[in-house]
This record gives C-alpha cells, structure tokens and sequence, in this order.
C-alpha cells in the first residue's frame, strides 16, 4: 500500500481519482496496522476525516486547494497543533494542549495537507535513538531489534513504513538525518532561517530547523518548498533568494563533490566506507569531479556541539517550572520544593544530564574555559566550511558510522548515544543545508550518504540529490 509520489497523488486528487478522505482513512489504517513499531504517540482521526471531506466539498466546488491538496501527513511531537495534544514525548508536557499552529503547520496545511498524526521522538528531541522518550522506543522499520534513530525517529518509521507520504522533523545535530540514514528513506536539513521555528518546541535556538523526511529526494523538495518562508513570530527567518526546490531540472550539469576525507577515514563500518566510495566511482563515471576535502577541525565538532548545545537546552528549558505550564506536583511543602519536584518528576534523565552540563559550562569560572572557548572553534568551522566550499560544489560523506544498533545497546553508555552524531552535527554548527538519501545496506540494514551545501544553496543541494538517488 505505498504511496505514489506526491505530485502523483495531488494530480490524482485534482482530476478526481482519488478522494482526499480516501487518502486520510488509507493513513489511518496504514497507522493502526504498523501500531507495534511504536512510531505515533497522537492520531487525529475524527479532525482529518472532517478536513478531508471539507476539502472534497471545496475540489468539487471547482476550488484550487493547493500543491498538497488531500495529502495525508505526520507531524513530529514537538510541532504545536491545535487538534492534539503536544507532548515533545515528554511527562513534563504529556497533557499540554497549544493553543495556536506552528508556522510550519499553517503554511502546509494552507495547501491542502491534513496531518493524521504525531509521532514519537526522543524527549524534547533530546538523542539519538527514541530510547529516550518517556512513553516507549520506536523500532526499526526494517528489524525492530534495532532502534529507528533520533531524535525524529518516529517520523522517519512512520514513512518507511508507508503510514504517510512525508512526516516532519526538527534537526539540531542530526536528528532528522540520522533516523533517515537508518530507516532507509530521504532526510533534509535546510540552511538555518529558511523556515519558521515558530511553534516547534524549543532544543538549541542556536542550532534547530525544520525539515522533511520522505521516501524520495522529489517529495522533499515540495513540502520543503512551502514551508520555506519569512515569518514575523521568528526573527532569524530570511528570504531564501531561490526556493524553487522542486524545480530538478539541469540533470545534464556536472559538479564538483568534495568527499570528506575526516569522515570517511574516521572509525566507520567498512561496509559503508566501501559503499560510500562505490558512489564516488560513479559520480566520476558520470563525468562529475570528486576530491578529497580535508576540514581540520572537523574532528572537534561533536565536543563543541555537546557544549553549545547543552548551554542553549539548560536555557531553554528553565522556562518549565510547573507554574505557567509543564507538569505540576502534588508534593511540596514550600517554593522551592514545588520547583524540584516538578522539574525532577517532569524531566527524563536525558534532560536533567543536559541540563546539568549546560549550568556547568555556563557557570562562573567555567564559561570562559568551555563555552567560549566552544564558540570560538565553531567560528573556525565557519570558515573552514566556506574556504572548503570555494573549491567545490557539495561535499559528501556517510551520514553515520553505522548502520542502525540494536535496542538497548547504547542506552546506558551516553557517550557511545552521543558519537552516533559525529557525522551530522558540523552542519548544524555552521548552519548549511544537509540531505540524507539512501546508500545501501550493511549486513540487511539501510545506510545513507550526507550530501552537504553552502549556505543558502539549498535549491542546488535538492538538483544534485535527484541525480545522486537516480545513478546510485
């Protein structure tokens, strides 16, 4: 019961083919079916049925509806919805119900899309794995011993497993790309300000976009497309000068690709290496130039990402006292313990070891030997991405070391969780756009190639994915 592309589906809706209620109770069937892989915390069954037979009425009634008319669609957990409730899969939002749409939300559903549920993550998008959430793990589309990866793991399943065309995800370090890389299907990271955060529940502002995860390098590039506007209620939004993604013509050019040489000779499953370097051979064979890139302070990145990021989570999530909203406790006797209880009894582990690590390194006396310090390599990275980006069109690399690992086994071992980001966190440090799109398989598991661009150059980056998924 796969779905065909979404400009298929939409043409199909448009000439009265299909029906977008066919389309939603198609999704919910395909949602309840798959249930076991533990993909979706929320389905919004009674609102998408009413929206899809409105949209029906409005089609019939000669209405335009728009690029994703009558196209189901699932939305990470930590996007605010007015139809269910938003948990970040977290008990310390567990019954928060917003009362108002993220941006990215709106403009979706202004085309026609109709969101059938949410999906499961790690809480507040806080790993690698799902492992963390606080209602259950996601499994593994393709072997459920094995996790669907993090933190968007549950949208990167619910599409591997056909329970919509497209789910949405949020990529602080890697978050959408990695659970791609091990689901098997196509994970974008656009350059950062391209879209609206503006509803997304909060991780690193420094660091968090939006982005798409679907089964083929063309449906990411239209949903993409019309997420990717200014917004008032996000100052760091910009006008993208080219945001006709879905435009993938110029197929005929030949690029310059930069492979990493920091990635690819790093500990990596060799398997994927040989992989990765098959798809080099191929883009030479297609007339295409491919040179090793060396960028120096690439090996620092993860170290500088779990200090910055950390900083920025410690931040972010001192707003949630159990007095404005988050989860309240029933057992204080004075102020002070009314904030320990709830934080301790609203916080997973995950959040409070993040929380800890970003008061430490701000802290008096430490601020200046880590976080400092952290920003100031991250400006090194800028640099040696745009000097690196003078020389060739995209680099290129495995989007992690491995393919997916089993259900438990890196639980317990935080800084084993935390290596699996090595490959995707620079990107979000320097703010260019990223794309997984898969690779192969390593011992029956799925792998992805990370395609990187310079910034605001995400147009470019989905033209040289079509060509990338169409010779691999």
């Amino acid at each position: 019961m796969s779905w065909p592309n979404i400009s298929e589906l939409v043409a199909k809706f448009n000439n009265g083919e299909i029906s977008a209620e066919e389309n939603v109770l198609k999704a919910l069937e395909l949602i309840e079916k798959n249930n076991k892989y533990n993909a979706i915390i929320s389905i919004n069954t009674d609102a998408a049925i009413a929206k899809a037979r409105e949209i029906d009425q409005r089609r019939k009634s000669g209405e335009n509806i728009g690029r994703l008319a009558g196209v189901p669609y699932i939305a990470k957990d930590n996007f605010l919805t007015k139809e269910l409730k938003t948990t970040a899969a977290s008990n310390m939002l567990k019954d928060y119900q917003a009362n108002y749409q993220s941006t990215a939300i709106k403009l979706l559903e202004e085309q026609g899309a109709i969101m059938v549920a949410k999906a499961n993550l790690d809480a507040f998008a806080h790993g690698t794995s799902t492992e963390n959430s606080d209602f259950f793990t996601t499994a593994n589309p393709i072997d459920m011993e094995y996790v669907a990866g993090g933190s968007s793991g549950g949208s990167a399943a619910a599409v591997a497993l056909d329970m919509a065309p497209f789910a949405l995800g949020s990529d602080t370090g890697g978050s959408i790309r990695l659970p791609a890389s091990f689901c098997g299907i196509v994970g974008f990271k656009p350059t950062y300000g391209t879209v609206s955060r503006s509803g997304v529940v909060a991780m690193a502002s420094s660091l968090d976009v939006v982005g798409v995860l679907t089964k083929n390098v063309s449906d990411a590039a239209i949903v993409q497309e019309v997420m990717t506007a200014v917004d008032p209620l996000d100052s760091t939004t910009f006008e993208l000068e080219d945001k006709n993604f879905s435009e993938l013509d110029n197929q005929d050019k030949k690029y310059r690709f930069g492979l990493i040489k920091e990635h690819i000779e790093g500990e990596i499953d060799p398997n994927i290496k040989a992989g990765i370097l098959n798809m080099v051979e191929k883009l030479k064979s297609e007339g295409h130039q491919v040179e090793e890139v060396s960028i120096p302070d690439l090996p620092l990145a993860l170290a500088v990402y779990y200090i910055v990021c950390p900083a920025e989570v410690a931040s972010n999530l001192s707003r949630y006292d159990g007095i404005r909203y988050g989860h309240s406790t029933d057992q204080s006797n004075d102020l002070e313990e009314y904030y320990l209880n709830s934080r301790s009894e609203g916080f997973g582990a995950e959040a409070k070891r993040r929380i800890m690590i970003g008061t430490h390194v701000l802290s008096s006396g430490y601020f200046d030997a880590y976080y400092n310090k952290a920003q100031t390599v991250r400006t090194s990275l800028i640099n040696q991405f745009n000097d690196a980006f003078t020389n060739v069109d995209f680099l290129i690399g495995p989007t992690s070391p491995s393919t997916a690992f089993k259900v438990g086994e890196k639980s317990k071992d935080p800084l084993a969780m935390y290596l699996m980001d090595i490959m995707t966190v620079a990107t979000n440090l320097v703010g260019i756009p990223a794309i997984s799109i898969p690779a192969g398989e390593s011992n029956g598991l799925p792998y992805g190639l990370q395609i990187m661009a310079n910034l605001r150059h995400d147009h470019d980056l989905f033209k040289v994915s079509k060509i990338l998924e169409d010779i691999k």
